[in-house]
């Protein structure tokens, strides 16, 4: 793991909300705003490119958690900004708080957390659960 971030860095990514991203359920749109499921997965890659940073050839990062509490929707077409913050390192846990914007107006805030193993751990689990 290399030591290419510390606590209180921060990083941002946006994205667009498509049509992919609302919220629904065996084909059925519940309603016309950017899902939970669609935020959190955002927002967890906002996260992960602290790890992508970190990690070397023979890692890979894994979630731990995600935590996310909605403010506001956000609806189709609308542009969120997700912003992430390393709040925690420990180790090989890396642990972050992010939020979600439209312009200024909040969408959500939430946590998130990874650890970085050797491949070959990650591969062992999958061997072991499998069986």
């Amino acid at each position: 793991m290399k030591p290419n971030h510390q606590v209180g860095d921060e990083t941002q990514l946006s994205f667009l909300v498509s049509e992919n991203d609302l919220a629904a359920f065996n084909g059925e749109r519940v309603h016309p705003f950017y899902s939970t499921f669609s935020l959190g997965r955002d927002a967890e890659w906002t996260c992960r490119q602290f790890v992508l940073n970190m990690k070397e050839d023979h890692e890979e990062g894994i979630g731990t958690f995600l935590n996310i509490k909605h403010a506001s929707p956000a609806l189709l077409g609308e542009t969120v900004l997700i912003k992430a913050r390393v709040v925690r390192m420990e180790g090989n846990s890396i642990d972050c708080d992010f939020w979600v914007y439209v312009g200024d107006r909040l969408v959500a805030e939430g946590q998130q957390g990874q650890k970085i193993l050797l491949k070959e751990k990650v591969q062992r689990i999958i061997d072991q659960i499998s069986k």
